[in-house]
């Protein structure tokens, strides 16, 4: 005859709080209130007939019997997880959603997601835009591994512009890039033709402020410092936080625009923009797709990663 269960959630209170020998730090975890899980533990408690804690004014301890307990009721909670984990990885449809920087989103990604959409019509895909979690460190690993943590507590994957360096979540470099000037190809003619860097300095410039955002350092200073240009005043011009907004300001020849050309592809390709200038300076950074252990093991993870791998593989190439 089955042995009857105590409730689940007693069970898991008191796994929490005995884990972490704090109700307060159980609570956090759990998402519940410290009273909820005191409550829990009680029920438990009543429901075996044991002490479970010894309470303390500012501290507890597990009782002999509960740290007998404690190792199997752990070993119990995984293998449900791990048997979740495989009934989600059977399942080839279903719903996906996907977490990226506004600029990747419109300009990269959504041109090329109908091959997606056409190759796995049974997988329900759900784009969301985010904007980057600002921390009180600013930049930095600790301030990317906060957004990264962020945009992956809703999303399956998340797609960021970054260096990658989040230990313990699944990551994979999707593209390399680089900066290069890109404007209209209306500033290629006129009064003051755009035929060399030293041009420059009669055009407006157009600030795309990923550079400094992230790397303390502006994509124009980079540039022109490479291409040995010292007499462009750079304090001038518009600025923008996303650069989706900087190529609409150049595709309507506003001014000149120093911005990464991955993001500009499909405007280069219909003639809307261009490139004049043949250097291209390469970032630390790069766009990585990232993604839990978890959810990798879903098979419409897996297809989005692989179709994802492929076309980035598509647009380098």
């Amino acid at each position: 005859m089955p042995v009857r269960l105590p409730p689940l959630n007693s069970l898991k209170a008191f796994e929490a709080a005995a884990r972490n020998l704090s109700v307060k730090k159980a609570a956090i975890e759990l998402n519940v209130t410290s009273a909820a899980v005191s409550h829990q533990i009680r029920t438990l408690e009543e429901y075996l007939g044991v002490q479970l804690f010894r309470r303390y004014n500012r501290a507890m301890e597990l009782t002999d019997v509960a740290k007998a307990a404690l190792p199997k009721l752990g070993e119990g909670f995984d293998c449900l997880a791990a048997a979740v984990a495989h009934l989600r990885s059977q399942q080839g449809g279903g719903s996906l959603t996907v977490s990226a920087a506004p600029s990747f989103a419109s300009r990269w990604l959504m041109p090329r997601l109908h091959r997606f959409i056409a190759a796995h019509p049974e997988i329900d895909v759900r784009i969301s835009a985010r904007m980057r979690r600002i921390s009180v460190d600013g930049k930095g690993d600790v301030a990317e591994r906060a957004t990264v943590e962020a945009w992956l507590s809703d999303s399956a994957v998340a797609i960021l512009y970054g260096r990658g360096h989040v230990p313990g979540i699944k990551i994979e470099r999707l593209i390399d890039l680089s900066i290069t000037p890109i404007c209209s190809p209306k500033l290629l003619t006129g009064e003051h033709p755009l035929k060399e860097p030293a041009d420059l300095r009669h055009h407006l410039l157009l600030h795309d402020d990923t550079g400094e955002l992230y790397d303390n350092e502006p994509f124009w200073t980079r540039w022109l410092h490479a291409a040995g240009v010292t007499d462009v005043d750079m304090n001038k011009g518009p600025h923008f936080s996303h650069a989706v907004l900087a190529f609409e300001a150049a595709i309507d020849g506003v001014g000149v625009l120093a911005s990464m050309p991955v993001l500009a592809a499909e405007d280069i390709a219909s003639g809307k923009l261009v490139a004049p200038f043949n250097l291209a300076v390469n970032l630390p950074d790069g766009y990585y797709m990232a993604c839990s252990e978890h959810a990798d093991e879903r098979l419409p993870v897996r297809a989005f990663r692989n179709w994802l791998r492929n076309e980035a593989a598509r647009a380098a190439a």
